[in-house]
């Protein structure tokens, strides 16, 4: 397992490989033959940025059988998404901003993310761990009271894309098993979700097949797996942390 990680220094952006508590730089593209350098810095010297810069952020709904089941819910024939502005990105340890024009509750969402690691277009499920270059952590944020604030619009992009609600990180994690993970989510000290990966309804070498045969996916995209049961609203001041073996923790700020 590598964790690949990308950081500011000294005014920078840079990207490398992160193991206790030490980054060893690399040189070129991380998902082209990246070239690690002699030279390392310590994590607590830099300012950790987003691990990717993706082209585009797609995010699931509906496709854990626990929530689907306590919501009453159809299970899909297909994936059910929508698209985050990749402006909302936002790393660990950064503040998450309550948008100005909005007063209603904000809700976080505990996730795996799976980023890809090149150009991947109608692909079969056999084929996705060759275009999955690995695994990080996600917190979608929403604005919850506008997904149906307008009858006749339901609106995704608008209530998950404000500036701060795409956030992930730390790391981006390569040589997991998939299956075998779990999402920790943690509010001010307390567990609100604890579920298994295995619990999805499109996994994920499904999901980046299916989702490949509607839209050419790029490498650092980056696809939000879907939340499963214990989503909750965030209050200012609260503490939002969301942990997955073998990637680590992600953790912010509600301010």
């Amino acid at each position: 397992m590598t964790q690949w990680i990308r950081f500011e220094h000294n005014g920078k952006a840079r990207f490398g490989t992160l193991e206790d508590g030490t980054i060893t730089v690399h040189e070129g593209d991380m998902f082209d033959s990246p070239t690690p350098s002699t030279e390392t810095v310590a994590l607590e010297q830099v300012r950790v940025l987003t691990p990717t810069e993706p082209s585009k952020i797609v995010a699931l709904w509906n496709n854990f059988h626990a929530l689907g089941k306590k919501a009453n819910l159809a299970t899909p024939e297909e994936p059910l998404y929508f698209i985050k502005a990749t402006t909302s990105a936002l790393p660990g340890g950064a503040a998450i901003c309550r948008p100005a024009n909005y007063d209603g509750k904000v809700v976080f969402e505990g996730e795996l993310g799976i980023v890809i690691g090149k150009t991947c277009h109608a692909i079969s499920e056999s084929e996705a761990d060759d275009y999955i270059f690995g695994y990080t952590c996600i917190n979608d944020v929403t604005a919850v009271e506008l997904l149906n604030k307008d009858p006749s619009f339901a609106q995704w992009t608008r209530a998950k894309s404000f500036d701060t609600f795409g956030v992930f990180g730390p790391v981006v994690a390569t040589g997991l098993n998939p299956d075998t993970l779990s999402i920790h989510t943690v509010l001010n000290g307390d567990v609100r979700q604890d579920y298994p990966v295995s619990d999805m309804i499109f996994p994920p070498r499904r999901l980046v097949s299916l989702l490949s045969q509607d839209m050419t996916l790029l490498p650092g995209d980056v696809i939000a797996c879907g939340t499963s049961v214990g989503v909750g609203s965030m209050k200012p001041g609260s503490e939002i942390s969301v942990t997955i073996e073998g990637i680590g923790t992600l953790s912010n700020r509600f301010d």
